[in-house]
């Protein structure tokens, strides 16, 4: 797939991966329609696009709207044109608690962006997705969706039911010209934890991580649409872990959980 001339449908274009996703197609020529919940975000993300920015249109949106989210591919059409590709980039994390002491609020709100979000935008880009002459749709799971953490059990959940309903919707449309990426991001240096609401008080003393700078996750995920990968590993702690949790699922939920209990109460 060529990024010139094509046009995307980003969600959490407003920082982050989603950001970098964002400017990188921008970069390659692509029209881009970014998505975020806070209008100051995208108006970032315009500003850092410099002259590419006459080719990104963006949509202040809460991917949990389903009826605002229905409502969007009219308005991107008209905007910039047939849709070519949805990249489902936006989620955010649990508070660090045990499933035990994880407020039913907290995990409906988790579930909503994390899982039902994708899914809207899916329910709503798809149809014309498949009419299509060549088209994408990559979203963003976790390195927690295979590989389970300590405190984010709930959150590691939603990014599992991502793996499932990607990897069933692309036996769905074999035969079609849609092809799909999933995308399996270990630690990443963005804000997440802020964005999420989540106050990271004596995370301070935590032991430093080694993290992938959003630009390169952002590059590595637009590689990956581009060359119809089906499934892309960002991270040296995501792609140790996803062999380690083939070989030994114990050893590996054992090796995370001594280098994440710290972030435990």
């Amino acid at each position: 797939m060529k990024a010139h001339s094509s046009v995307f449908v980003v969600t959490g274009a407003g920082n982050g991966m989603g950001r970098e996703v964002t400017l990188e197609l921008l970069r390659r020529g692509a029209s881009v329609a970014g998505l975020d919940i806070k209008k100051e975000w995208l108006e970032d993300t315009t500003a850092l696009a410099g002259s590419d920015s006459s080719r990104l249109v963006t949509f202040p949106l809460d991917i949990t709207d389903r009826k605002a989210v229905l409502a969007l591919p009219e308005k991107v059409k008209k905007s910039l044109g047939e849709v070519d590709g949805l990249i489902n980039v936006a989620g955010i994390i649990q508070p660090f608690v045990r499933i035990n002491d994880l407020d039913f609020d907290d995990i409906d709100r988790v579930m909503n962006v994390n899982f039902h979000g994708p899914l809207n935008l899916i329910k709503a880009f798809l149809p014309g997705l498949i009419s299509r002459p060549e088209a994408h749709l990559a979203n963003v799971s976790s390195m927690g969706s295979y590989a389970p953490v300590p405190g984010q059990t709930l959150y590691g959940a939603s990014k599992a039911a991502i793996n499932l309903l990607s990897e069933g919707m692309r036996s769905e449309l074999l035969g079609t010209n849609v092809h799909i990426t999933v995308v399996y991001p270990g630690a990443i240096g963005t804000n997440i934890a802020a964005n999420s609401g989540m106050d990271m008080t004596g995370a301070e003393d935590a032991p430093e991580r080694k993290m992938v700078a959003p630009a390169d996750a952002g590059k590595q995920i637009v590689d990956a649409v581009m060359g119809k990968k089906k499934r892309v590993v960002i991270g040296q702690d995501a792609s140790f872990l996803w062999h380690l949790n083939h070989l030994s699922p114990d050893l590996a939920a054992s090796t995370i959980y001594k280098g994440m209990k710290d972030l435990l109460p």
